[in-house]
């Protein structure tokens, strides 16, 4: 079972280099002496107590009332369905990591996901207001700013997660439990773990440092100080350590960082425009391939950088710029933290023969949303709507491909919200009438209706409802 580790607490560790090891690339040896079996990891851990924070996130949601359920209460008090319960406040607690002297925050963005108020406390017992600055449910990343422009912060360097090594010495600060900040240690056991499952980007850091529910935000760093990954997840049967964490390397937070430095409030990623499926034993044995390995093209979109690069249906992908692809996610992974405006040059296998294939590195097109939130009295009064670009498809998991309107946030206590729309919900139809733009939406919703018919996509799954007023 896969855990994330918010449930409690979480402060972060951040550790800063050390005046012995400075920012060099940390030797690799088995202890020489007893005497160096008494070396101490408190000097990193002294340094990095000051870049430590706490993420304090607040949202305010509405307790639905259990006899909105039934038809006659809700005719009695008319549609959208009358009262939903009362507002209560949920509060969580996280861990944030400060990667930048002016007050920028990476935390995990299941941290902070929904909250209306978001807090930052610093290890010197000082709080400010933080504002959310961007979110990437993508990578389960977000970057927060702390509301202080004249104050300076200490700030963790990035490492090059690429270089770690299974082996490797590896330090975890957090607040496991809520019962106080807390540092461990370990190995990294294992690196680009890819069918973990828990976020699009499946490219994860393992390690045996002991890591527990409240750590969920916090620092995994070398001994070098630096910063090589953001703690996430747990694999537990009991809930608590059972020796294998997650981190997200810090190649990607690299990339969040430099989208919320940058002004931007989503992610900016390279868009290969190709779908990608793994190599089965099967597979492996029709392509004459001694093992299943690396991702292979299913199909390509028109126009695409795939298209435009040449790369073919049914050409196997091996290498990104030389690192090697075991599988589509480790593609995904690689190709996604590459710099936009230059080219990735892809290893690729078609009909036995091997070829590079150059690929512009380029962001998905966008195109004017006309976004808007309907106000008629509705099913879908409090929902803000939004046209369907490939970019912000994308953005919601959605095939790039896929036209129409689709739901991007939903008011807390609107008609919308208690009757269950989610962001991501397609609107394909409402009242037997085709929605292919928000101002179709707008003016249906605007028309008075004993009887509601719609129609939505959800998860790849299309779902129709009848509702009466």
């Amino acid at each position: 079972m896969i855990l994330r580790l918010n449930s409690l607490a979480a402060a972060v560790a951040v550790l800063l280099a050390s005046a012995a090891l400075g920012a060099s690339a940390q030797e690799r040896r088995v202890p020489a002496s007893p005497a160096e079996l008494r070396l101490s990891y408190a000097p990193v851990a002294q340094r990095a107590a000051p870049a430590v924070v706490n993420v304090y996130a607040a949202k305010t949601v509405t307790a639905r009332n259990p006899l909105f359920d039934d038809p006659i209460f809700r005719r009695f008090f008319g549609m959208p369905g009358g009262p939903g319960g009362g507002e209560q406040t949920q509060r969580s607690l996280g861990s944030g990591v400060l990667v930048d002297a002016g007050g920028l925050v990476v935390t995990n963005n299941h941290v902070i996901e929904g909250a209306d108020q978001v807090k930052v406390s610093l290890a010197d017992k000082r709080e400010f207001e933080a504002e959310i600055v961007l979110k990437d449910a993508r990578s389960d990343l977000a970057v927060l700013r702390l509301k202080a422009p004249s104050e300076r912060f200490p700030a963790l360097e990035f490492a090059d997660s690429d270089a770690l090594e299974v082996g490797d010495v590896v330090l975890a600060i957090g607040n496991p439990f809520a019962v106080g900040q807390t540092v461990t240690h370990g190995i990294v056991s294992a690196v680009a773990r890819t069918q973990v499952g828990i976020t699009d980007y499946q490219f994860f850091i393992q390690t045996d440092a002991a890591i527990n529910p409240g750590n969920s935000g916090g620092a995994l760093v070398d001994l070098g100080g630096r910063l090589v990954g953001i703690n996430t997840a747990i694999f537990s049967r009991s809930g608590g350590s059972q020796g294998i964490g997650f981190a997200i390397p810090a190649n990607m937070v690299k990339v969040v960082v430099a989208s919320a430095k940058s002004g931007g409030s989503t992610v900016k990623r390279p868009w290969l425009g190709a779908r990608l499926q793994a190599v089965t034993p099967e597979i492996a044995d029709s392509l004459g391939l001694k093992r299943p390995t690396g991702a292979l093209v299913a199909s390509i979109s028109a126009g695409s950088p795939a298209a435009r690069a040449g790369l073919k249906t049914s050409d196997l992908i091996v290498a990104v710029d030389g690192q090697a692809i075991e599988d589509p996610n480790a593609f995904d992974y690689r190709f996604a933290t590459k710099s936009l405006g230059s080219n990735a040059r892809l290893g690729v296998v078609r009909a036995g023969k091997e070829l590079a294939v150059n690929v512009p590195l380029e962001t998905l097109p966008d195109t004017p949303h006309d976004e808007l939130v309907i106000g008629s009295n509705s099913p879908f009064q409090g929902s803000k709507v939004s046209n369907l670009s490939p970019a912000l498809a994308d953005d919601l998991r959605l095939d790039p491909d896929t036209q129409g309107v689709v739901i991007l946030d939903v008011t807390n206590g609107s008609a919308a919200q208690r009757l269950g729309f989610q962001r991501g919900d397609l609107v394909l139809s409402v009242n037997n009438t085709k929605i292919a733009k928000t101002r179709d939406l707008e003016r249906v919703s605007a028309q008075q209706s004993r009887v509601w018919r719609i129609t939505i996509l959800r998860g790849g799954q299309q779902m129709s409802v009848e509702l009466r007023g």
